[in-house]
């Protein structure tokens, strides 16, 4: 059965505009954190290598998000990461984590600069203690995207993300991605791992501050 309605361009009326209050469980993730205790194990001509990372995150709200009949709720986000030992970025990540009040669903986007792009899907843990996302090469709704050459040497098949929220206030991720490394008989589980504490708090989301400027009608301006 098909899951959509029929007409597919009218917009929900009387949004919200309050974006850090319809986050639902991407709520814990908004605001800017940092982990010193990231550990990654990537393959390397002579055998995996496992380095330790320092991560920086920053997740602000963005203003509510209509695909017609469709509401998003999200945040844009930045990761920087880098190592002790050397001061070029270890990695560098952009994109969106997406929330679908009407239907649970949860959606990452990512985009790093070496020529991949993915869109991961998932849904919240039952108890609220995390949630989980995944996409898969090949796949036309949630997939990922590579150039040529990462194609040819270090293929993504499937990229999957874990996080759990833990009682402290911080918020810890497991990130697994499956490659087919050129030359190699077996695939690599790419594992990345950290956790990461609060620096910084959100910025409120362009609209709602917009909205909390207006004066109520019948007041002075």
């Amino acid at each position: 059965m098909n899951p959509f309605p029929e007409d597919i361009f009218s917009e929900p009326e009387n949004v919200d505009p309050d974006t850090l209050a319809n986050l639902g469980p991407l709520t814990r993730l908004a605001g800017i954190w940092e982990g010193r205790k990231g550990i990654d194990l990537n393959p390397k001509a002579d055998g995996p290598e496992r380095r330790a990372y320092i991560e920086r995150i920053e997740m602000q709200p963005i203003d509510p998000q209509p695909n017609g009949p469709q509401l998003f709720y999200g945040l844009r986000y930045h990761i920087h990461i880098n190592t002790e030992e050397e001061d070029t970025t270890f990695h560098d990540q952009v994109g969106y984590w997406l929330y679908e009040p009407a239907t649970g669903l949860v959606l990452q986007t990512l985009a790093i600069p070496r020529g991949q792009t993915a869109l991961a899907a998932g849904r919240a843990v039952a108890d609220g203690s995390g949630l989980s996302v995944r996409a898969e090469r090949g796949a036309m709704n949630y997939g990922i995207a590579s150039t040529d050459f990462l194609e040819h040497a270090f293929r993504t098949d499937s990229y999957e993300l874990s996080v759990s929220f833990n009682a402290d206030g911080t918020w810890s991720y497991v990130s697994d991605t499956m490659l087919t490394v050129r030359g190699r008989a077996e695939p690599f589980r790419h594992r990345d791992r950290n956790t990461l504490a609060k620096v910084g708090e959100p910025t409120p989301n362009p609209l709602y501050l917009i909205r909390q400027r207006k004066p109520v009608a019948g007041e002075p301006a």
